[in-house]
């Protein structure tokens, strides 16, 4: 659940990156986002659930597991399926009731927003890739131990200590990026372009929140 202060917030899916040319004529790298629309299917309150928050669905799919299809009829009546469903939570309530539609231009060029993705998992890694350890010399005797991490324990305690750096698997989890700046919004063809790369796959889902 993502925590929100700002009353603009939207679920998109990266499309690519792509570059522009800014008014000084250098290139400036940029990330496409296809963002909502983005219907309201529940609003939460302080009374009932016991803190304030708003459920919103994006994109449809063809079929919808029973307990979604009671959740739905119950909030809004409706029988679409939503490929994604997530809850942004709010430290004020906001005036909106189910099925209202957020769409991109919620944003504005120039907005500095948050966005929240799926890192590319990379499967299981050494301690070189994933920790970016040095390994060790290529010469002076070294055999068949360059990307080795070497000692790992303690003579004192004779133990590895909790939170050592090792090998394991590595990416596929949630990176936030911070003070990312909207490029532009092209709200016919629900599309944010912000400058620089974010988190996770191509499709894959990210959550933008205004900060400020």
């Amino acid at each position: 659940m993502e925590s929100s202060k700002s009353t603009s917030f939207i679920l998109g899916i990266k499309l690519g990156m792509s570059q522009i040319f800014n008014e000084k004529g250098r290139v400036v790298p940029v990330t496409l986002i296809h963002a909502g629309p983005c219907p309201v299917i529940q609003v939460k309150d302080k009374k009932t659930d016991g803190y304030d928050a708003l459920q919103l669905g994006f994109l449809s799919k063809k079929k919808m597991n029973k307990p979604m299809k009671g959740h739905l009829n119950k909030q809004i009546s409706c029988s679409q399926a939503f490929r994604y469903t997530r809850e942004f939570r709010l430290d004020t309530p906001l005036n909106l009731k189910p099925q209202t539609i957020i769409k991109a231009n919620v944003f504005q060029k120039g907005d500095k927003v948050k966005i929240s993705g799926i890192s590319k998992a990379k499967g299981f890694q050494g301690t070189v890739k994933r920790h970016n350890f040095k390994g060790a010399s290529a010469t002076h005797g070294t055999k068949h131990a360059h990307r080795q991490p070497g000692s790992i324990g303690s003579t004192d305690a004779a133990r590895v200590f909790k939170g050592k750096k090792m090998s394991g698997s590595m990416g596929g989890g949630t990176i936030t990026l911070r003070n990312i700046k909207i490029v532009d919004v092209q709200e016919k063809d629900n599309l944010l372009v912000v400058k620089g790369a974010v988190p996770g796959n191509v499709k894959g889902l990210l959550k933008i929140i205004k900060t400020g």
